[in-house]
This record gives C-alpha cells, sequence and structure tokens, in this order.
C-alpha cells in the first residue's frame, strides 16, 4: 500500500497522457483518515466509470457501536451513510469537467425502502467501514487531465467522506431515530405472527403516491384510519404502543367503487414487506415478509412447473403436473405464478383483479352452465381459495372490483371510499346468503416441489450481467424480463438478480438438486455472508441490493433457458 502523497505525484505524472495510462492508478492508498482503493478504471471517459472503495476503521470514524448492533440496526445505519453520501456527492459531481462522464461522483441513490446494499458494509464487530462508490475519472477528449482528478480526489472526495462517514459531523437525534424506527419496525413485523395477522396500516398512515413516477408521499394525502372493528393495538420498543388496522389471515377481500384507493391499498401492503424511511408515510405498514403480489403474465416462459391444481386437460394431452411453455396466457401464467409462489414459501397471496385472467379467477354461474365444468379444463381461483387457506395456511388479500362471489369466500370485506376503510364484512355476508355460493374444491394434493435445473451454460469466467433499469437485466445476451415482479423497489436489487441467476446457472444447477433446495441454499448465503459472494474475490463489486428468495425463484422461473429435467 502506497502513501495518498504518492497517489498526486502519480497522477501529476501521467498528466496530458492517453486515456489507458490511468489503469496504473489501481491498487490501495493510504490517506491520514482512510485508505482509498482504486478498483477499477474505466477504459475511456465515456465507459462506465471508475470503481472505487473507501476504508475507514470504526476507531477513526466514531459511530458508537449502539448504532450498528444487530442486522436491522446496522442495515438501517448503512442505509444511512450510503444516503448522506449520495447526497453529498450529487451536490460536487460535475465541478471537474471534461468529456463524456469527467467529473462524475456517485454512489447508490436509495429509494424509499430501506435495503441492505453492496455500497456500504459495517463490520458489526468493531465499526469498520467499506464504502463503494464510483467516479469519472477526467479527461479531455482521450487525454487524461490530472489536475481534475486531483481536485476529486483531494479536494471534493475527502468533504463528502467527512460529511457523510464520521460521527462528529453527523446529526446524532436522526440517527438515532432511525435506529428506534428499524426496532419498532421489526416489533411489529414480530408481532404480526404473534397475534395471527398477515398485514398491519399504522393510524396516519398515507398511502397514496406523489405520481405515477414518484414513491414520495403525495402532500395532503389522506390519512389513514382504521374502522374500530379491525383496530389493533401493538406494543413498541419506542414510544409506547400503536394503533391501526389488522389484516388477519385468512381470505380479506378489498372492494370500493374506482378511484378510491383499492389498489393503493394494495401496494402499499405489496412494498410492505420492506421497511421504509421516516417521512415515507408508509413506514408503519408493515406485510408479512413472505407475502407475494400475483398477476397475469402473458407470453411468460415456464419450465415444468406442476400447474394441474388449476389447470387441467388441455387440448393435445398436454401435460399440466409439468407445465412447459414459451409463450403462456394469461390463465396458465397466472397459475404458474401461484404454484412457484408456494414454491418460494409464499405465506400470503396479493392479488388485484385488474391485473389478473378473469378465466383464471371466477366463473359465473351462466358460462358454466353453458360450458359444462368437464369441458373446462380450468378450475378458477374462486373455488380454491379457502382450501389454500384451510388446508394450505395460505392467507389471500384480493382486491376485486367486478365479481361478488368472492363474498362467500371471504373471512373480511374492507370497503376503500374515498382512501379510509369501511369493514362491511357482516353487510357483505347478507348479500351473498341471497345468491347461490360457489363449491370450494376441498382435499388439495398437497405439492411435491422437485423441479430440477439443467445448468444452461459452463464457467462464468466471461459472462456479462448487464442491468435494465428495474425491469429487466441480460445474462449472457438472454434477456430476463422482471416486469412482473411488482415488488422489486430498487434497479440495484435487479442488478442482484442478475448476479443470482449467474451464480445458480454456474455453480449450482449442475448439482441435480431440486431448484427449491438451491435457491434456500443461495438465499440463506446471502443473509449469512452478504451480496458479495455472488461476485467473487474481486474487488470490482457490482451495485447491488438484497432482493428475497422469492424475488430469486421468480427470476430463475423467467430465464428462457431454464431447462427442467423430465
Amino acid at each position: 500500500m502506497k502513501p495518498g502523497t504518492e497517489l498526486r505525484k502519480e497522477i501529476q505524472s501521467i498528466d496530458h497522457r492517453g486515456y489507458p495510462a490511468y489503469k496504473q492508478l489501481a491498487g490501495s492508498w493510504k490517506f491520514e483518515k482512510y485508505i482509498l482503493n482504486i478498483d477499477h478504471v474505466q477504459g475511456d471517459p465515456f465507459a462506465s466509470p471508475s470503481s472505487l472503495s473507501l476504508e475507514i476503521s470504526g476507531k477513526a470514524s466514531g459511530f458508537p457501536a449502539q448504532l450498528y448492533q444487530g442486522k436491522l440496526r446496522r442495515t438501517a445505519f448503512e442505509d444511512a451513510l450510503v444516503r448522506r453520501f449520495s447526497n453529498e456527492a450529487v451536490r460536487v459531481s460535475f465541478k471537474a469537467r471534461g468529456s463524456g462522464k469527467s467529473g462524475l461522483i456517485q454512489a447508490s441513490r436509495p429509494g424509499q425502502e430501506i435495503l441492505e446494499r453492496t455500497a456500504c458494509s459495517v463490520n458489526e464487530k468493531n465499526g469498520d467501514i467499506l464504502f463503494r462508490f464510483e467516479v469519472g475519472f477526467p479527461a479531455n477528449g482521450r487525454t487524461i487531465n490530472a489536475g481534475e482528478l486531483i481536485r476529486i480526489l483531494f479536494d471534493f472526495l475527502p468533504e463528502i467522506a467527512e460529511k457523510s462517514l464520521y460521527y462528529h459531523f453527523r446529526d446524532k437525534t436522526d440517527l438515532q431515530g432511525r435506529m428506534e424506527l428499524a426496532d419498532n419496525q421489526e416489533a411489529i413485523r414480530r408481532q404480526l405472527g404473534e397475534r395471527g395477522l398477515a398485514a398491519f396500516v399504522a393510524d396516519g398512515a398515507v398511502l397514496p403516491r406523489e405520481s405515477g413516477v414518484s414513491q414520495k408521499p403525495m402532500k395532503d394525502g389522506v390519512p389513514f384510519r382504521s374502522p374500530d372493528t379491525l383496530r389493533v393495538e401493538l406494543e413498541l420498543p419506542h414510544g409506547g404502543s400503536i394503533t391501526g388496522m389488522g389484516i388477519r389471515k385468512g381470505v380479506t377481500l378489498i372492494v370500493g367503487g374506482a378511484y378510491h384507493g383499492k389498489s393503493t391499498l394494495l401496494e402499499a401492503l405489496q412494498l410492505g414487506v420492506y421497511n421504509h424511511i421516516h417521512g415515507d408515510g408508509r413506514e408503519y405498514v408493515i406485510t408479512d415478509e413472505n407475502a407475494v403480489k400475483i398477476r397475469a403474465e402473458d407470453g411468460r416462459s415456464i419450465s415444468g412447473t406442476d400447474i394441474s391444481w388449476f389447470i387441467n386437460g388441455l387440448p393435445g394431452g398436454t401435460d399440466c403436473r409439468h407445465f412447459t411453455t414459451a409463450n403462456a396466457s394469461g390463465s396458465t401464467s397466472q397459475a404458474a405464478n401461484t404454484i412457484e409462489a408456494l414454491e418460494a414459501g409464499a405465506k400470503a397471496l396479493l392479488i388485484d383483479e385488474d391485473t389478473c385472467a378473469t378465466n383464471f379467477m371466477v366463473r359465473d354461474e351462466l358460462m358454466a352452465e353453458v360450458v359444462r365444468r368437464e369441458e373446462e379444463p380450468i378450475t378458477p381461483f374462486l373455488e380454491k381459495i379457502r382450501p389454500l387457506y384451510e388446508e394450505q395456511g395460505i392467507t389471500t388479500i384480493l382486491v376485486a372490483g367486478s365479481s361478488g362471489s368472492f363474498f362467500h369466500a371471504a373471512d373480511t370485506v374492507i370497503q376503500m371510499d374515498h382512501y379510509l376503510p369501511k369493514d362491511i364484512t357482516q353487510k357483505a355476508k347478507e348479500a351473498a346468503g341471497r345468491y347461490p355460493a360457489p363449491v370450494f374444491q376441498r382435499g388439495c394434493e398437497p405439492l411435491a416441489f422437485n423441479r430440477v435445473p439443467v445448468s444452461p451454460h459452463g464457467s462464468s469466467d466471461r459472462v456479462k450481467v448487464k442491468t435494465f433499469g428495474k425491469d429487466s437485466f441480460s445474462l449472457d445476451k438472454e434477456t430476463v424480463d422482471l416486469r412482473g415482479l411488482e415488488q422489486l423497489a430498487d434497479p440495484e436489487q435487479t442488478t442482484a438478480l442478475g448476479w443470482c441467476l449467474n451464480y445458480l446457472t454456474d455453480r449450482s444447477f449442475a448439482k441435480g438438486h431440486p431448484l427449491k433446495q438451491e435457491v434456500e441454499e443461495l438465499a440463506g448465503l446471502l443473509k449469512e455472508k452478504g451480496l458479495t459472494v455472488l461476485s467473487g474475490a474481486s474487488r470490482t463489486v457490482p451495485h447491488m441490493a438484497m432482493p428475497r428468495q422469492q424475488e430469486i425463484f421468480a427470476c430463475v422461473n423467467r430465464f428462457r433457458r431454464l431447462r427442467i429435467r423430465s
């Protein structure tokens, strides 16, 4: 390791040379308060920016151990560091000028959710900080501009680090508040199971978002207020107790007129699997962490999934116990999504009728009379919704807007009226009693999740993962479409999914173990050792955020080169 003073001389010595000369700066440099690692140097000023990292000892940073003790607190603490560093970097980014990405200084830009990220890791034992970020090394054309890089590394970077990664510059009250919020959120999540709840929405929560492209809370949004009959009170480690609507395990319907907040409530619940920052409005909307949003996905690929719970007797003798297609219909895709969610460990299904295949969800009496049951291969979800809970323990929370048939199956019916919930269970049940009840399919055969994948490629040494926002990524030039995974909250989760798929196809699928076992083992490894295991020993770690086990499963299932052994 060389002293930082030598780095200045190295930079000056390559001034006005061709851009590739920047490569000689790679390595570790000892500054007064931290170690600067230049992990990867970009090929030219128009390429992806250079990867750098800072190592700061816990003693030097000075943060009290109580801020990062325990998994939840540590993640919230790392999130706070990332947000502050990123904000400080934006303030000086591109002040050093040049061609292409010259002068860019950037770190991860978290949204409203608090996620474990490769951008920052804090050692729980001693408080040492490793922080990863990117810099566009300056050039005029493709000629090195040494003076501008010196400004970045010796003027801008020390100031950014000082204001974000050292305790004496931070708002102590703010940091303590973030840790207490994490404690409270974890306490609520723990009490869900103890109280028989699938989700909790706090009184005073603001669920509407600012716009269709912003996850920030709507200004003057209607504060949530629980119906008295559904209100529960939960104890918090900080601040006493909190009240709100408890959604019990079982079958819950959310109904109401158009634009009254049905889907808004469900969208809050589907992202309630994550913790949210203070001021989001949904920081106390907490959902069972294994809840999965289900929808139809016309055109998705399916490989070897047993959809026989819902679909049987397709024309042409199609094997529905090992259903495979490159272009699924609405009903077959939703059947596969449901079964694959259960394979992934889902404990609750979140469904919005607007994004479902109608023939998969319900079949009315008139249609059943015209097209006899033995002529229809689909057993509607309605007929499975009760046994799913009573026999499999799977909760369903369903937004229903057009079919009252689900009233017969519901334990609770919530009507959204101008963004406020009403408990209309009794009213709905009385109305449903005047109509024929559906026949619920009892005795659901337990599913055997024994799909064994075949590895689609060999060594990962030259395989590239490229992320396209939150919606998709490519692995070895094969695009994986994730638009149907509505619980993905951050593009960095998508990047992580690409590397998860690479890890599985390269290291796991050749073992001959069931897909369920391999994904669960990978999820356990990520929980134990973090996301950096996905990119091997290289110091150049992509910016990734932790996905759930359910999204890893879903990602693998949408890989068109996935093959399941028969």
